[in-house]
């Protein structure tokens, strides 16, 4: 559900490893996989090319033995209430998508303990209708959110296997997600902050402080939120961080730069309203969204 970057990689894997494999999409890139299929440019495993099937509506689509959920947060709802017409009794929903709190939102509208969360660990986004360029990692951490390991989680953790993917089955999933929101936010913030790459903002000192400013703030918040963080947690971060390419930009900067909608209330949004509800102190978190706000709804909204 959703073939960008994220999407468009693990289904194209997915597809390439035998399994049988739907993607959802719209527009010119809907448009481009039926006709020429799906390509993968990738730096890491060279290029490639699958055929799948691909809609844009889920009517007449067979009951799904899971789906993997990679909308854009902000689509989260409207994309998860279309799902009902293939969700077989157990069919799980992995939600691999930024922010903490899209697994609530999927099983409000499809039901309780539905939702599976995920961390996808991946640098890939669409270069061109109906192809995805992919330039670093390709690995999942998921797994249920009570911290059980049932046998929908081991099928999926087996498929990925089929499919040469990468895969870490957790029992503690939603640390894994906020540890990826730590870093998330404060990559994503800096990046579209600055309009420039990880590698300025880790030579500009001022920059750089900004970016541990976020990640102590955030991991703060998370704290307080009732997640279990080890104590070096910041240093940690911080240090993937400065092994990230030098020329990344997280999505958020890359869809400020090309003038699409932005993920900013999922991301530093969500932490300045969680901050003001525990009563944490998030200054950077919040000039960082107060700052993108205006752009948020990208140059068509």
């Amino acid at each position: 559900m959703g073939s960008g970057g994220v999407g468009g990689y693990f289904g194209a894997k997915l597809l390439r490893g035998g399994a049988e494999v739907t993607m959802v999409a719209r527009g010119p890139h809907l448009e481009a996989i039926r006709r020429t299929g799906l390509t993968v440019r990738s730096a890491v495993e060279g290029d490639s090319a699958v055929r799948p099937a691909a809609v844009e509506r889920l009517e007449g689509v067979a009951r799904a033995d899971a789906v993997l959920f990679c909308v854009k947060s902000f689509d989260t709802e409207d994309a998860a209430a279309r799902l009902w017409s293939v969700l077989g009794p157990d069919t799980p929903v992995l939600s691999l998508q930024n922010g903490v709190d899209n697994e609530d939102k999927i099983d409000a509208q499809v039901g309780a303990g539905r939702s599976m969360g995920g961390v996808a660990q991946i640098f890939a986004t669409i270069e061109a209708p109906g192809v995805i360029r992919h330039t670093a990692l390709g690995r999942i951490i998921f797994g249920e959110l009570d911290g059980r390991v049932s046998a929908r989680a081991e099928g999926l953790r087996d498929a990925f296997a089929r499919a040469e993917i990468p895969a870490e089955l957790s029992s503690d999933i939603r640390r894994a997600l906020w540890e990826k929101y730590i870093l998330l936010c404060a990559v994503a913030g800096t990046t579209a902050l600055t309009r420039e790459t990880l590698g300025v903002v880790r030579d500009t000192p001022p920059t750089w402080r900004l970016c541990r400013a976020l990640v102590e703030e955030v991991t703060a918040l998370a704290r307080a939120a009732g997640v279990t963080l080890p104590d070096d947690t910041v240093d940690q971060t911080l240090k993937v961080v400065e092994s990230i390419p030098a020329g990344s930009r997280a999505s958020l900067a890359q869809d400020l730069l090309q003038g699409k909608r932005l993920e900013l209330e999922a991301l530093h949004g969500y932490a300045a309203r969680l901050g003001e509800r525990l009563g944490v102190a998030t200054p950077a978190v919040f000039a960082v969204y107060a700052a993108l706000l205006p752009h948020a709804a990208g140059r068509r909204g």
